[in-house]
């Protein structure tokens, strides 16, 4: 188990990004049915989950930085997780403040939204991609 933690946390992750994105969220606006009900709670799981992907890949950056020199797979994986931990900050700290402005201000949600939606995915393309790395390593 000592050995395969990376595997799990990497497991979680994109699990948790795959729930929270193509069941949880959904679910939330065709139980709300109003987009002004379901975008706040929304709203608070996504910030929830950059939080998350924030803390996982910066603990698996860690790792692969320790393991960089004794294997190949953890170097290739420090390109994936410095681009999730990125795409996290972006959507926290830029993304989902426009998000919140716009609906207020009557400005571009469309564009926000889908510069939202982008950095979630790159965020699970990522996750992803170090999931199957950490998966096929000896």
């Amino acid at each position: 188990m000592r050995r395969q933690w990376p595997l799990l946390l990497a497991a979680l992750w994109w699990g948790s990004l795959s729930a929270l994105s193509f069941v949880a969220v959904p679910l939330a606006f065709a139980h709300f049915g109003h987009p002004a009900l379901a975008g706040p709670y929304a709203a608070k799981l996504f910030q929830f989950q950059s939080w998350a992907s924030l803390i996982v890949a910066l603990c698996l950056l860690l790792w692969a930085r320790a393991q960089a020199e004794r294997t190949q797979t953890a170097g290739t994986l420090l390109a994936s997780l410095l681009l999730a931990a990125l795409a996290a900050l972006v959507q926290e700290f830029g993304v989902a403040q426009r998000i919140l402005s716009a609906r207020s201000s009557g400005g571009d949600l469309r564009l926000w939204h889908g510069a939202g939606t982008l950095l979630v995915l790159l965020q699970w393309t990522c996750a992803l991609r170090v999931l199957l790395r950490l998966a096929a390593r000896p």
